[in-house]
């Protein structure tokens, strides 16, 4: 077997399939790619176990049909340096061998039969379908993942929660301290369903979502769930249980209500959150009139530090505390100019939006307060 095809094509679709394989695996094949061609058309997959990334070439040209597994550290180490040429993979199945021939030499690599390597189950029964454009899914994943949890007590916790309903698509993530909810009002469906996705497939679309006006099909059940876009499809294991009522950790009326520049408030934290206590990263907010004074301070090793910045305020005076390095991920996570921090009193959650929502979307972030001694 012999086929043609573009060393930047290839180095491209290799990178991203390697984000899928483990250091460590459960099958020694796992750590190979799996090449199958049909007509002229190369597939290439990549899998774990749990989480199976496949995608596709144009060939130049292929003389036949065929699979072959080949270890994915030794092809990823020997075409990342190569121009753009035209690269030929010649195959010898009695010897076992791929040589690779290129414009200024060649190279061998040992291949393998693809007989034991895993097949994902296909979303089939059962299944609920959802497309949305690329660039919405890509924002949504990108401003929700940090909010997941690394709780081995409660899985669920661990993965980003997509909750269908009849009025929108709600993508959820929360630790227990924050906790992050995006309405999408375009995407709905009469028939309410879920699904919680794990952190790496999650992390894998982050990778491969782009923003060139393409639409992301999500099909899934109750065990697993299938991405397509473009050329690439994605089958992961999901997360099971019931994902906790998140609705009803949010507050309802929160009356005091700050309205503050993101950048200014985001490097003021930066500046003051490393002198806040180790253990409990706590910085306190102390709000008045159009003054946000920011204090953090670790009397073990005689570190303090306060910073004022101008906001528009509507409420009672208050202190109330945040830790801080969680405060600075919510704020990273927005890309608006100014944020509306809604407060009730120093013991509730606090909300934050942005001041001017996205179109035909409704984005929140909540942060749990911390104890603060006056």
């Amino acid at each position: 077997m012999k086929f043609t095809l573009s060393s930047t094509a290839l180095s491209g679709k290799l990178n991203a399939l390697s984000r899928v394989i483990n250091s460590k695996n459960s099958l020694p094949i796992l750590a190979d790619f799996v090449f199958e061609i049909t007509g002229n058309k190369l597939s290439l997959t990549a899998s774990d176990n749990e989480n199976t990334m496949t995608t596709a070439i144009e060939l130049n040209e292929a003389d036949s049909d065929g699979s072959f597994a080949v270890n994915s550290h030794d092809l990823l180490e020997a075409v990342k340096g190569f121009s753009e040429q035209p690269i030929t993979f010649e195959i010898n199945n009695n010897e076992r061998l791929a040589k690779i021939v290129y414009q200024n030499g060649h190279f061998s690599l040992p291949i393998e039969s693809t007989d034991e390597f895993p097949k994902m189950q296909d979303v089939t029964e059962d299944a609920t379908q959802i497309t949305l454009p690329d660039s919405i899914l890509a924002e949504n994943i990108n401003r929700s993942i940090f909010a997941t949890a690394q709780d081995e007590l409660r899985p669920v916790m661990n993965g980003i929660y997509f909750d269908l309903t009849p009025d929108c698509l709600a993508i959820v993530a929360s630790d227990g301290h924050k906790l992050v909810r995006n309405k999408i009002f375009t995407v709905k469906s009469e028939q309410p369903a879920s699904f919680i996705m794990p952190k790496k497939p999650a992390n894998l679309l982050k990778s491969i979502l782009g923003k060139e006006g393409m639409e992301a099909s999500i099909i899934f059940n109750s065990r697993n769930a299938k991405i397509e876009y473009g050329d690439t499809q994605i089958i992961c294991r999901l997360i099971e249980g019931r994902y906790p009522n998140y609705s009803s950790v949010i507050p309802q009326s929160n009356p005091n209500q700050l309205t503050v520049d993101r950048s200014t408030l985001l490097s003021a934290l930066k500046r003051v959150q490393p002198f806040a206590n180790g253990s409990s990263n706590l910085v306190r907010f102390h709000i008045e009139g159009s003054t946000l004074q920011l204090d953090a301070e670790d009397y073990d090793f005689s570190k303090t530090a306060t910073e004022s910045i101008m906001c528009d305020y509507n409420g009672m005076p208050m202190n109330i505390g945040f830790k801080g390095s969680s405060f600075i991920e919510i704020l990273s996570n927005f890309e608006c100019q100014d944020i509306n921090i809604q407060l009730a009193d120093p013991s509730r959650a606090g909300l934050v939006l942005p001041t001017e929502q996205p179109e035909d979307q409704d984005v929140l972030m909540l942060m749990m307060p911390m104890l603060i001694n006056d």
